[in-house]
């Protein structure tokens, strides 16, 4: 057995950071910090990199939640851009056919996978409007410039190295299904691998996001953009017509929150991961101080099964008490705003789908309903979906100290809850608590990290069945986090990004890259 140590330092910086899951994002996102944008501004231009340089995670055929948060303090504002149903969406439409193939729920399989792969999964996107909406409200940049980096890089090409090899043989089979995506994706029937480092240019996305530049956000949703998506979606099978795009409006609203450990954690509101990790939350209060490293995985352990249970048999469209993939980015700009942003396309690759004439990978959103009928999670027309997101922002006396989130499907309110306690309670840098070994228990066997310290298995153990598993690149086994702290006694800040994934960085302002 080979044993590999992976450390990744912490960014330490006066001004502003950003932390995401790709070096060019975050490079993206700190250039606007460096040339006078805010947290926002760098948070939406880095969110529409992303869908360029890393397509299978989120981009702008998915949805998303988003956090802010003003230096001077005040109420967290939510934004909820995520995926929706549309109007002729019923239940009928996927059938049951018994056994359990629910991804990473424990629900019957649909005929044909139609819920999790194809033109059947996929559900209205909000991306667009929700980074343009955020952006008007909060941030300093046209619309226009806003989309000029992803631009170019959609003109350059996503980097192919071998990691996008790996990334993309991991989904061949399903992207070998869909003409746009094998074409774009696995040419000669093989994943791209050149063998030396180079670029796979998107020129039909690179049209859309100069027409979206040019004519605005909302004629993705009612303009040319609109009409071409509709004709493509149509022509494979979709339900979805233009008056369910026309009709798709992001959701402003007030973060939930509660206390711990001296500061107010502050999360999305409904249908998300946030209710859940405010659920832990609470429990954890009731057992602090947890004591040693098996004390506190115990306490993490029973907290967020205790929560999943409630989770999964109450939250729902119907109730507001499989492995998805997303994007997530924190951001704090020289003022001390901060945004937490989490945006998906649910599974990798989502539904697998590349549409012909724009060039976007969409969502499969139909995955995160519960195909059984009668559920609080049900599918239904015009539902919103109970998803995994979780992005986070903590504040102490008011004013914004850290933002954080995470990819990773059920795995993300367990690892946030955890990063969050490693620095509230026992005093860990970001640099620390990143690199600290974590438990997974979002399902009903809980996964111990295999550095964990002696002692956290048989603890763990003595209430739940117990699996071991290392924190490596693929599978995912304990979500893959990035965050920004300010410190504000002192005015630092910085920011950690998941150390095992060879693309995660983070940038700050005073030390991006030039072009």
């Amino acid at each position: 057995m080979q044993n590999w140590t992976i450390r990744k330092p912490q960014v330490a910086s006066d001004r502003g950071i950003i932390a995401c899951q790709h070096f060019e994002a975050a490079e993206a996102g700190a250039r606007v910090l460096a040339q006078g944008g805010n947290a926002m501004d760098a948070a939406v231009v880095a969110a529409l990199v992303l869908s360029v340089v890393e397509p299978w995670l989120s981009g702008i055929g998915g949805g998303g939640l988003l956090l802010w948060a003003d230096a001077a303090g005040g109420p967290v504002e939510s934004l909820d851009f995520n995926v929706r149903a549309g109007e002729d969406f019923t239940a009928e439409d996927y059938p049951l056919v018994g056994g359990k193939d629910g991804d990473w729920f424990d629900w019957p399989a649909v005929k044909d996978d139609r819920n999790l792969i194809g033109y059947g999964s996929i559900c209205i996107p909000g991306a667009i409007a929700g980074l343009a909406e955020a952006l008007k409200r909060h941030g300093t940049l046209s619309w226009h410039d806003a989309l000029q980096p992803a631009i170019t890089l959609a003109e350059r090409g996503m980097l192919v190295d071998w990691f996008t090899s790996l990334c993309l043989a991991i989904d061949a089979r399903g992207l070998a299904q869909f003409q746009t995506s094998a074409s774009m994706f696995l040419p000669d029937g093989k994943p791209l691998n050149s063998g030396a480092q180079t670029y796979c240019p998107m020129p039909a996305k690179a049209a859309t996001l100069r027409r979206l530049a040019k004519a605005g956000a909302r004629d993705f949703y009612e303009g040319e953009v609109a009409q071409g998506l509709i004709r493509d979606l149509q022509a494979g099978g979709s339900r979805l017509t233009a008056a369910d795009l026309a009709g798709y409006r992001p959701i402003w609203g007030t973060a939930a929150s509660t206390a711990y450990a001296g500061h107010d954690v502050h999360v999305p509101p409904e249908l998300c991961g946030g209710p859940s990790m405010l659920e832990c939350f609470s429990t954890l209060r009731g057992e602090a101080p947890l004591g040693t490293e098996a004390e506190a995985a115990a306490a993490y352990a029973r907290a967020i099964r205790t929560a999943y249970e409630d989770r999964l048999k109450t939250m729902g469209h119907a109730s507001r008490g499989g492995k998805d993939c997303t994007s997530h980015l924190s951001v704090v700009d020289a003022a001390g705003n901060m945004v937490s942003l989490t945006n998906t396309l649910l599974s990798r690759f989502g539904s697998k789908v590349t549409l012909p004439s724009s060039g976007i990978l969409m969502n499969n959103g139909m995955m995160w309903f519960d195909p059984r009928p009668g559920m609080p999670n049900s599918i239904a027309p015009n539902a919103r979906p109970l998803a995994n997101m979780c992005p986070t922002i903590l504040t102490r006396d008011d004013r914004p100290v850290m933002a954080i989130g995470a990819a990773g499907g059920r795995q993300i309110f367990p690892a946030i809850t955890q990063l969050v306690s490693y620095v509230l309670d026992r005093g860990m840098t970001l640099e620390d608590a990143f690199h600290a070994p974590r438990i997974d228990a979002s399902t009903p066997t809980v996964v111990v990290d295999t550095a964990a310290a002696d002692g956290v298995a048989a603890a763990v153990g003595r209430h739940y069945p117990v699996r071991m598993a290392s924190n490596g690149l693929h599978p995912v086994n304990f979500s893959i986090p990035s965050a920004v702290m300010l410190d504000p006694a002192t005015g630092q800040r910085t920011g950690m990004a998941h150390p095992v994934s060879p693309w995660t960085a983070c940038a700050s302002e005073t030390a991006v890259p030039h072009d």
